[in-house]
């Protein structure tokens, strides 16, 4: 049984701690730490030492934290930032730098803007790049080393942490009912998870239906819907003033919600991004829904 050594954090153990639990094994958090695969497990283990108790579950496939890991992770998190404006007040050395962020460009109109100003009122020397494209390519694009951080909708059985879940809501034209039409036009996203939900839906439903529209356009595919040529599907969060939420009174299936999250590029291990990636976190996380 691990014994308490110390009531003391280490910083720089919340720090390896932090990159385990987000890239899911010590292999991977190395190089974001600058550390060995062994020192990422040493030191672990000299953080599960001094809180006494294991903080993360250790199998074949993957390093994750478990009950109390998941407890310890926000204030870890909060720590880090707190050092961090800490430093910068007493040597009066601004943060600066840049980010490249990742989002789809409905989450980017919904969900970003606040937390952009947000982030730019705290951290004014740090300049943010916006990259708008699907999910599915925002993951390629870290993959690439492109981009710094995505905010992405979560595929199938995909490491993330996830920050919120999202109704994904059927939309119409307030003026035409298209839901009426048999087969359902459906206008739908390509290659996103949003498209594979509608699609799982109105299967199960054994609703007859043809795709109208396929594009990775948010601004299409709401162009189209309030035409009243095609029902579709949009994140709740994402919905303009312009379409009407329509559901089970119209005859349609509820659809899986989206989860959403953010993955981070393991090579970039940038204070920028770092500064990004924790109001990200803060502002858009479940807890705060």
């Amino acid at each position: 049984m691990l014994m308490a050594m110390s009531r003391l954090l280490d910083l720089e153990l919340l720090r390896t701690f932090i990159a385990v639990a987000e890239t899911g094994s010590f292999t991977n958090a190395a190089p974001r730490v600058n550390l060995s695969q062994s020192a990422v497990s040493m030191q672990m283990q000299r953080l599960e030492q001094c809180v006494g108790k294991q903080l993360l579950i250790r199998t074949t496939k993957a390093v994750l934290p478990n009950a109390a890991g998941i407890d310890l992770l926000p204030y870890a998190r909060r720590l880090l930032t707190l050092s961090d404006e800490a430093w910068s007040a007493i040597t009066n050395e601004p943060e600066a730098g840049s980010v490249r962020l990742g989002v789809p460009d409905d989450y980017a109109a919904s969900l970003l803007p606040q937390l952009l100003r947000r982030f730019a009122s705290e951290h004014p020397q740090i300049a943010v790049e916006l990259v708008c494209e699907q999910s599915d390519r925002l993951n390629v694009a870290i993959q690439e080393n492109r981009i710094d951080l995505a905010l992405v909708t979560r595929v199938a059985d995909q490491p993330m942490e996830i920050l919120r879940r999202e109704r994904l809501v059927w939309v119409a034209s307030p003026t035409h009912a298209a839901w009426e039409i048999d087969p359902l036009p459906v206008a739908l996203f390509d290659t996103s998870t949003a498209r594979t939900n509608v699609i799982t839906a109105l299967t199960n439903s054994n609703r007859s239906y043809r795709c109208t529209y396929s594009s990775a356009s948010f601004s299409g595919l709401v162009t189209i819907v309030q035409t009243g040529l095609a029902v579709g599907a949009l994140a709740m969060c994402s919905v303009p003033a312009s379409l009407r939420i329509i559901g089970e009174a119209e005859g349609l299936p509820p659809i899986k919600d989206l989860e959403i999250g953010v993955v981070r590029n393991r090579l970039s291990n940038q204070p920028a991004a770092e500064q990004l990636y924790q109001v990200l976190v803060r502002d858009l996380s479940i807890s705060r829904i």
